[in-house]
């Protein structure tokens, strides 16, 4: 292992022998350390739930939240997810949870901290270039600190958190922002750059092209850093800060004793939002901006949109259930997200919550079926990267038509109707657009161009075609569910397609992959009964046939 001393940040080469749990050595100097097992690395990927999530939405007519019913219409918003990382575990460090994380090109870059007094962190960074096999590329340990937030920025990960002061000779305050090489995924931990301020624990960093932004919790500063050198340029204390926002050169601060703050480039309030919302103690809350609107975080009332040139509340995305078994100081809205229309809402034990943004108000879809408690969210293209706690890293895909596909199939009609799709024998049925299914069934002819799960087994029956466009995604990895084709059936596919079970092809059946570029993605088997044909080129991810 390649250790790095945080506390007198020189470099510290030690060899050691490394199997699938890693060794943390007990000399309090050695504060930073790399994970050198690629073992460790590989198997911190998981595919158990991988599959397709349902949505629990909201009833009409009693107001409870369930999954989609057996005959009711399909649901848009087709998610899959993807895979997940578990956290870090090592000796000394079994109890890190996924605190943040910044997606940029193609990698995600993750915090970890412990909810625990003692301070231990670690960060990752995940190559997500190929959505079917996500790679944790690097990972990088703190013993004697906490890893609240990050980012990057031009070739480098900034990373904020609190360390124990005392432990450290270089430390002159508990709160941190770090300053680490990274190219192509991997970390170089050779000549970390540290600045410190005073404050309870750095819980959040922005980056522009000159300057790093750090707010600094209860009793801190909002601190601007010079980005070359990390030394300090300007600062500006505040009672509880918790997040700080960028909009051009609008700067935008949480401060839970009062609301939100904008600011000049002085760190001069321009404007303040004052908001009474209780935003709880030490804990994760965020703001952004979405267009002409901000977004704030507010624990127990969900998320506020405010109007940033006004100050007025324009309205509240309440927290939309109340598990059972959950306590009431877990359900709470801790972290917000936006995507073009989709507004994302990270509510704690009450889960990951998907709005749609109408401009004038919010549109509430549900909640996405994940596990653990989620801390944070982030967003981009056609991704979705929940921080989940113990969970880890969950990364969804929200499975987006592509544009091109939409353009050639823009003749058809969008699918309107049952989330059971059945088409009888002799009828031909083509529909383009984006829903979440309950199974399919095809004893004629179906074409479907765009984006589409279903969460039971599909069959595709004697004679019968099915012909996809685009992205086709069924069952998941706990829930095994299967495609047939059945006896002298065929399967057209130009696009991806997902099972997270079986593909059983009967006698005398068909598939066949058109056009370049086709992934087939199966997790169960390839199970032929007599003679079947599989024609056309496609990448078979898991080399199944």
């Amino acid at each position: 292992m390649k250790k790095v001393s945080f506390a007198a940040l020189a470099a510290v080469f030690i060899i050691a022998s490394c199997s699938d749990e890693t060794t943390i050595y007990s000399d309090p100097s050695d504060d930073v350390l790399m994970e050198s097992s690629e073992a460790v690395l590989e198997n911190s990927v998981v595919f158990d739930n991988s599959g397709v999530l349902d949505i629990f939405e909201e009833d009409g007519l009693t107001g409870k939240f369930s999954l989609t019913a057996k005959n009711e219409e399909a649901g848009d918003y087709p998610l899959t997810l993807v895979a997940q990382i578990e956290p870090p575990s090592f000796n000394g460090g079994e109890n890190l949870t996924a605190s943040h994380v910044y997606v940029e090109g193609n990698y995600a870059y993750v915090s970890y901290n412990t909810v625990e007094d003692a301070y231990v962190g670690g960060i990752d960074i995940i190559d997500v270039r190929d959505p079917n096999r996500p790679r944790v590329r690097s990972r990088l340990y703190y013993v004697n600190a906490d890893v609240n937030s990050i980012a990057y920025n031009d070739g480098y990960v900034y990373a904020v958190g609190g360390v124990d002061s005392e432990k450290s000779v270089r430390a002159t305050s508990n709160s941190f922002v770090a300053k680490i090489r990274a190219s192509n995924g991997y970390l170089d931990t050779d000549n970390i750059l540290y600045g410190f301020q005073e404050g309870f624990n750095a819980n959040d960093v922005k980056v522009t092209s000159n300057e790093v932004l750090v707010t600094s919790g209860r009793d801190g500063y909002l601190t601007v850093y010079n980005k070359a050198d990390l030394t300090i340029q300007n600062s500006a204390p505040f009672a509880d800060l918790r997040s700080v926002a960028l909009n051009g050169n609008s700067i935008a601060v949480l401060d839970a004793s009062k609301g939100v703050d904008l600011l000049d480039a002085n760190l001069q309030t321009v404007r303040a939002i004052s908001i009474d919302s209780d935003f709880g103690s030490a804990s994760k809350r965020t703001l952004d901006f979405s267009d002409d609107k901000i977004v704030v975080s507010e624990g127990s009332n969900g998320a506020g949109v405010y109007n940033p040139n006004t100050g007025s509340l324009i309205e509240y995305v309440p927290i939309l259930i109340n598990p059972e078994g959950v306590a009431t100081s877990d359900i709470v809205t801790n972290a917000v997200a936006l995507n073009q229309e989709v507004l994302l809402m990270a509510n704690g034990g009450a889960g990951l919550c998907l709005s749609e943004d109408q401009g004038n108000n919010t549109d509430l879809v549900g909640i996405i079926e994940l596990n653990g408690s989620i801390n944070f969210v982030a967003s981009k293209d056609d991704y979705v990267f929940a921080a989940s706690g113990k969970e880890g890293l969950q990364i969804i895909k929200l499975n987006r038509p592509d544009e091109s596909l939409v353009n050639r199939c823009a003749s058809l009609s969008e699918y309107k109707g049952s989330s059971n799709l059945q088409v009888s024998q002799g009828e031909t049925k083509e529909y383009r657009g984006s829903k979440r299914f309950n199974s399919i069934t095809v004893d004629g002819s179906l074409l479907l161009c765009g984006s589409w799960t279903t969460n039971n087994s599909n069959f595709i029956n004697e004679n019968g075609l099915f012909e996809m466009n685009g992205v086709l995604s069924v069952g998941r990895n706990n829930k095994r569910k299967n495609i047939t084709v059945g006896k002298n059936a065929t399967f057209r596919v130009e696009g991806n397609l997902n099972i997270y079970g079986d593909l059983i092809l009967e006698d005398g059946s068909t598939i066949e992959f058109i056009g370049e570029g086709s992934v087939v993605n199966i997790f169960g088997s390839v199970k032929k009964s007599g003679t079947v044909s599989v024609e056309g080129q496609f990448v078979d991810v898991q080399n199944k046939f």
